[in-house]
């Protein structure tokens, strides 16, 4: 049995659940305002070296967001080209079209670019959050509910499994 995908999709289900929990504490801080509507830089030198605590936050959450967006989509990719069941297909790919959503959520917060208020865009974007984490629970579950990893078996692969449990 191939454990590699399951534990991308737990790895990555978890730092999604951190992601959420940071994200709620750099709102109820204003870390997002500490940026002064400079998004993707902030304050400190040249951007990159944050001055103050809010600061910091803002930018660790950016940068748990930045590893947690490339294993959304790594696992997306996994999922599609490692020949996974349908259900966990299309709950990766429900993550990853609502990845781009999130990230220009996340911007609109600090900037305010569209036409919301802060405090919906606030709410969209948190609610964005729930839904990837969702549709992540639900691929994390199905890699560890469906047999062999979730993969679906073509019938000369279920022949040969057949074959080879017999001889255990």
């Amino acid at each position: 049995m191939n454990l590699s995908f399951r534990h991308l999709a737990a790895t990555t289900t978890g730092l999604t659940f951190g992601l959420i929990v940071l994200g709620v504490y750099t709102g109820a801080i204003g870390a997002d305002l500490a940026c002064a509507a400079a998004w993707p830089f902030c304050d400190g030198w040249l951007g990159l070296f944050p001055a103050t605590w809010p600061s910091f936050v803002e930018w660790f959450h950016r940068l748990v967001a930045l590893v947690t967006g490339l294993l959304i989509v790594g696992m997306a990719v996994a999922a599609w080209r490692g020949g996974f069941d349908r259900r966990i297909k299309f709950a990766t790919g429900i993550a990853l079209v609502f990845l781009p959503v999130q990230v220009l959520l996340g911007a609109n917060t600090v900037l305010g670019f569209m036409p919301i208020t802060p405090p919906v865009s606030q709410t969209l974007h948190h609610a964005t959050a729930k839904l990837m984490f969702g549709a992540l629970v639900v691929a994390t579950t199905l890699s560890y509910v469906l047999p062999d990893d979730g993969r679906t078996a073509t019938t000369d692969d279920t022949a040969a499994r057949t074959a080879a449990r017999a001889d255990d």
